[in-house]
């Protein structure tokens, strides 16, 4: 989670790309996703809860708090995101239920 926060600060695209996972992997959405994380001043991000992703998991999930400043005002995204392990490596699927 704290390598992809970073990716979005350094507005890296190909690091949001190659730790989404390939089943819900937003492609098409790559260069928008790139603007927009280049168009805000990111603040902090706040990890509130995790579940699992221990390093014998093979899922686990992250609840966090990102804020960032746009448009005069400061905003946060707040969400709860599943990740995957395939392979040793971890992978962004999306928003947890």
């Amino acid at each position: 989670m704290r390598s992809r926060y970073s990716a979005f600060v350094l507005a890296d695209g190909d690091y949001l790309m190659a730790t989404h996972h390939s089943s819900t992997r937003p492609t098409k959405e790559k260069k928008a996703i790139v603007k927009w994380a280049k168009s805000v001043q990111w603040i902090r991000l706040e990890v509130l809860e995790t579940t699992k992703g221990t390093e014998n998991d093979t899922e686990g999930t992250v609840t966090f708090n990102a804020y960032f400043f746009e448009n005069g005002n400061v905003d946060v995204i707040h969400e709860k995101s599943a990740f995957v392990k395939e392979n040793e490596q971890w992978f962004y699927l999306g928003l947890s239920r």
